[in-house]
């Protein structure tokens, strides 16, 4: 009867060390569920591929060139405005116009010189004394006058100090700069100062 106390003590004993080791087994148990849910929650994640489109090319739309008025007078079957395309010359003028007449002097002109927008072109006649640089046709237009936007060198040239030298300057500005707006404004020119231009203004024009 003497051992009865000790073995009930004992027995309390291990029912305590049960209850530790599954405390400590159900907290181990939990950390190994929340240690699982902290990695599959903070795993890295792969990244998105972001696919951009390449950007639409729009084409701009090219200018259309505009069609040009030219007036044509003298040696003509039909005398009067026409419209002409982009890049006609005096030949298609005076094609245009219903060809040349009997009479016309078609060695007076250059036939392969190109029009510009709102051009007087006369034909003159046979026996029929051109009109020297700067002096008026029968038609009343100024058609000696030297365009400065459409001359040839060689036709640049025939004004009075104007070498090959500064025709050619001429036609390179108008071609870098774009037509001249005005007479005066061939004074811009390398060159060509106010007393030139005092010499070639009435025998000029842009017209």
């Amino acid at each position: 009867m003497s051992g009865g106390p000790q073995t009930r003590g004992e027995g309390k004993v291990g029912d305590r060390l049960e209850r530790v080791r599954g405390y400590i087994l159900v907290t181990l148990i939990n950390l190994i569920i929340m240690g699982g849910v902290f990695l599959l929650v903070n795993r890295p994640r792969s990244p998105t591929m972001v696919v951009e489109e390449a950007p639409t090319f729009v084409p701009l739309p090219t200018p259309t060139p505009r069609p040009l008025l030219v007036y044509i007078s003298g040696a003509v079957a039909n005398p009067d405005v026409y419209t002409l395309p982009p890049g006609a010359i005096v030949k298609d003028a005076i094609q245009a116009a219903g060809g040349p007449a009997k009479e016309a002097d078609l060695n007076g002109i250059n036939l392969a010189r190109r029009v510009h927008d709102q051009e007087h072109i006369y034909v003159p006649k046979v026996g029929e004394e051109r009109p020297p640089v700067g002096q008026t046709a029968p038609s009343g237009q100024a058609v000696g006058k030297i365009n400065i936007n459409t001359a040839t060198a060689e036709e640049l040239e025939t004004l009075p100090g104007i070498g090959p030298t500064y025709a050619q300057r001429i036609i390179e500005y108008r071609q870098e700069k774009g037509p001249f707006t005005s007479i005066e404004e061939i004074k811009k020119v390398r060159g060509i100062g106010e007393a030139t231009f005092e010499k070639i203004k009435d025998l000029i024009t842009v017209d």
